[in-house]
């Protein structure tokens, strides 16, 4: 079968399931497939895929049909211009989480991070994103689930940064020690068990569970995480956490005794990042 036709019958399949973007997933899958770039698809449409290609084109177009990520079935997701592993064991790392590597850097204007904690690290996307822009800094990165701490150190590896990071499995800051980190920093899951069947079918089959839903309202991390932060933190330290798009008054009011509390939004003008800073002594 030609390259094109692959790609029309690979389209069509996708667009009767229901599968959003279903042109830039057909082309994903199938530049996954050959080992080639967007614009070899569109330079050669009349190179024949081999027996073995159709195959495993048609399997992958086959899973993502079903709703599995791209990204699981790729095994590979870009974050902050690096290129990550993912599996089914962690978040896939989205691009508005991008937004608190932009506040912690907006906050290193003033204020040297020296020891940073990222809590509940997932694929490490944040850990290894910090660890390349703050390269003499110590960060301890942790999180509850020992699979995804697998693929956390293999990122760090991958891009060099395995001695700068400790991993460790701890629920939330409970194993780390206190009064130690100028930073805490986390995207926490922030969905509502309540909000289940307003969340991506893909999100809520597919991935993570302990990384999406945080009780029936969206904050049970929120409650926890908050005082073990500051705990956590030396005088002067800063929290810098994602949220969910509805619930910023709530953790502001969780955040009650904070200083310089500042909220970063995203280019739809979405409260994206909340970050805070302990009282100094």
């Amino acid at each position: 079968m030609r390259l094109d036709a692959a790609l029309r019958r690979a389209l069509r399949t996708l667009e009767q399931n229901d599968v959003g973007s279903a042109r830039m997933n057909a082309e994903t899958l199938l530049m996954f497939v050959l080992g080639c770039d967007r614009a070899y698809l569109y330079a050669h449409p009349e190179r024949k895929l081999t027996g073995d290609e159709e195959n495993r084109y048609n399997a992958t177009i086959t899973e993502r049909a079903t709703g599995k990520p791209a990204q699981y079935i790729t095994g590979h997701q870009e974050f902050w211009g690096l290129d990550f592993i993912v599996s089914p064991a962690v978040l896939i790392p989205r691009p508005e989480t991008e937004h608190v590597i932009e506040t912690v850097l907006e906050l290193a204007r003033a204020q040297s991070f020296a020891r940073i904690a990222d809590v509940g690290t997932g694929s490490g996307c944040i850990a290894v994103a910090l660890a390349k822009e703050f390269p003499v800094a110590n960060i301890s990165a942790v999180d509850i689930s020992p699979a995804a701490l697998e693929i956390a150190r293999a990122n760090a590896a991958r891009h060099q940064v395995e001695k700068q990071i400790a991993f460790g499995e701890s629920d939330l800051l409970a194993a780390l020690p206190k009064e130690l980190f100028d930073l805490v920093v986390s995207n926490p899951p922030y969905v509502g068990e309540s909000e289940a069947d307003k969340v991506q079918k893909q999100v809520r089959e597919f991935e993570p569970k302990v990384a999406v839903f945080s009780g029936i309202e969206g904050m049970d991390i929120y409650r926890r995480l908050i005082p073990q932060a500051r705990a956590a933190l030396t005088p002067g330290g800063w929290l810098v956490m994602e949220m969910g798009y509805s619930v910023e008054q709530s953790v502001r009011g969780l955040l009650a005794g904070w200083e310089n509390i500042r909220v970063t939004y995203d280019l739809q003008g979405i409260p994206r990042v909340i970050a805070a800073r302990k009282p100094a002594l």
